[in-house]
Order: structure tokens, then sequence, then C-alpha cells
């Protein structure tokens, strides 16, 4: 039996997501996927994620939209949901803080802050 937090990465970019995938990890975190806001609600809701890294700009329903949807849904109150996106104007953040977003980072990302954030969100 493991211990093991679960991180939903919900990005359009593959590449990106393997890429936070393969630094998450060797840090001991299950990791599990969606490519747009849709199948983000559907994975969320089978999964059950500890910490959710959303992007903004998706496919089908936007990342805004996804957060607004999880945080009227009584199941996710704790579920700690992060934005990760290129949309880094201070209306894209306080949009996200609107919408019940925990924490928001910019892309291009560093490691360091991604696994800090993580990690205190999570309170480990």
């Amino acid at each position: 039996m493991t211990n093991r937090k679960k991180i939903l990465i919900v990005d359009d970019e593959r590449i990106t997501t393997q890429l936070v995938q393969a630094f998450l990890e060797p840090h001991d975190f299950e990791v599990v996927f969606a490519y747009d806001g849709v199948e983000a609600l559907e994975v969320a809701r089978a999964e059950k994620p500890d910490l959710i890294l959303l992007d903004i700009v998706l496919p089908q329903k936007d990342g805004f939209d996804v957060c607004e949807e999880l945080r009227s849904d009584p199941d996710f109150k704790d579920v700690r949901i992060v934005m990760f996106t290129a949309k880094g104007l201070s209306r894209d953040i306080e949009r996200g803080r609107q919408v019940g977003a925990d924490e928001y980072i910019v892309k291009p990302f560093s490691g360091k802050n991604l696994l800090a954030v993580i990690k205190k969100q999570l309170g480990l």
C-alpha cells in the first residue's frame, strides 16, 4: 500500500505532460493525464487526484471553466488546483483566483519552482 500523492496533469501539449511526468515521478508522485477540458473533468472524477495542474488553453472546455466546475462540486473542495499556463497576464491570474485556483504557475516554468509549489499545496 502506497501513500503517494496523485497529480492530474491537464494540458493539450503531450510533450509538456511527458516532461512534467518525467520530473515528478522520481519525487514519488503518481501522475495521470487529461488532454482537454471535458476529459479533465472525467479523469478528475474517476481518479480523485490530490492536486491538479491545469492549463487554461484547452480544447472543448478551458481551464477556467474546468476549475469553476470542480470548485462547485463538494467532492473537490479539498483538491488543490494549480493553474499551469503560458497565460501570465495579471487579468488571467486574477481570473484564476476568482474561479478557485489555489496557485498559478506561468510557463515556461522551473522544475524547482514547480516542485516547491506542489509540495506547499499538498502540505509536504
